[in-house]
């Protein structure tokens, strides 16, 4: 049996909150991790079936329409996993405990406004938080609130792609490295991918983690989940639209949002929820030494969303390198809360 003692609340009303600090590794691409936006997004959109990556959603707006889709009533996900986290927390700090784990580093991954990780912070008592993030700005602001609410705690924000490689500053604590991953966000990785981002983690050589607390979007019925992605509002829409406006701002383009509508629909097959830009007449887009033709029905992919089984995403824990897999859910199965240790 082992005997949690948590330690002392720590936002302590008699600190002066600091400044967290920052640290900015900006979208440009870093020594062997790939291209930068301007090959990548011009690549993507050359290609035979254009494609552009969903973290291309997220600058300042696209941030903030998807903080107010978190709150539409089709959008499941961020409800049910905050209700899961309500009734397993006090389970998952057993969790760390058994692993000696007492006061983490804690390093929020895709941490959007940072609301998730500070609904948790009071029950881990992480020693340092380190919110990551692709929107630079959206995550300062987000960042400085949560030090507010935590005077005490340590906090390194750091805004960098993620996706393009998990290469950690000396400002993050090595010791006890537990990297939170909520939302689902595993899911817009190809199934390849998300076995290599997990493995990276996972690897000793890497990331110096001890676990990783993780939410997964489980399989259910496609009226669902294409309402989920395709809200009534439109909100969804306008945030799969943004996206062209970051394009042109990132390349210097001339998309014109008003000439292409939103799609989502859900590939049983492959286990997905698909979210497409589609052209509603032929049309030109012209960005320095390119130019792309679209006819009429044409689409860009910007985003697919794996969909899992519990048996599927324990088994591809246990394949990165993970051990010791445990999960929590919801009466309705819509959605999991996995804590893998290494």
């Amino acid at each position: 049996m082992v005997s949690l003692i948590l330690n002392p609340p720590l936002n302590t009303s008699a600190l002066s909150p600091a400044s967290p600090q920052f640290i900015n590794r900006d979208t440009d691409a870093l020594p062997g991790q790939g291209p930068g936006p301007v090959q990548e997004l011009s690549e993507g959109l050359m290609a035979v079936d254009a494609s552009v990556s969903p973290k291309y959603f997220y600058n300042a707006l696209g941030s903030r329409l998807f903080e107010a889709i978190t709150g539409l009533s089709e959008y499941y996900p961020t409800r049910t996993e905050a209700g899961i986290f309500e009734t397993c927390h006090a389970h998952l700090a057993r969790a760390l405990a058994e692993r000696g784990i007492q006061r983490p580093c804690l390093i929020d991954l895709g941490a959007g406004n940072c609301a998730k990780a500070m609904a948790l912070i009071p029950h881990l008592q992480p020693r340092q938080y380190v919110p990551v993030d692709i929107s630079v700005d959206f995550l300062k602001d987000a960042a400085a609130q949560v030090q507010s609410c935590f005077p005490a705690l340590d906090i390194v924000g750091l805004g960098m792609d993620f996706s393009a490689g998990l290469a950690l500053p000396a400002a993050v604590q090595a010791e006890d490295r537990v990297f939170f991953y909520p939302g689902s966000s595993l899911g817009n990785f190809q199934p390849a991918q998300a076995l290599q981002f997990l493995q990276h983690i996972a690897d000793p050589a890497q990331g110096h983690a001890r676990g990783l607390v993780l939410g997964i979007d489980l399989v259910k019925d496609k009226a669902t989940l294409e309402a989920a992605y395709d809200d009534a509002l439109g909100v969804t829409a306008a945030f799969n639209k943004n996206l062209l406006l970051n394009v042109n701002q990132l390349i210097q383009s001339d998309f014109d949002v008003r000439q292409w509508r939103h799609v989502a629909l859900f590939d049983a097959a492959q286990s997905r929820i698909e979210m497409h830009l589609e052209a509603t007449q032929a049309l030109s887009v012209q960005w320095p030494g390119h130019t792309r033709r679209f006819e009429a029905g044409e689409r860009i992919h910007t985003e697919s969303s794996y969909k899992y089984t519990p048996d599927g995403m324990t088994a591809l824990l246990k394949q990165a390198g993970f051990s010791q897999v445990r999960h929590w859910s919801d009466p309705k199965n819509w959605f999991a809360v996995f804590w893998a240790s290494v």
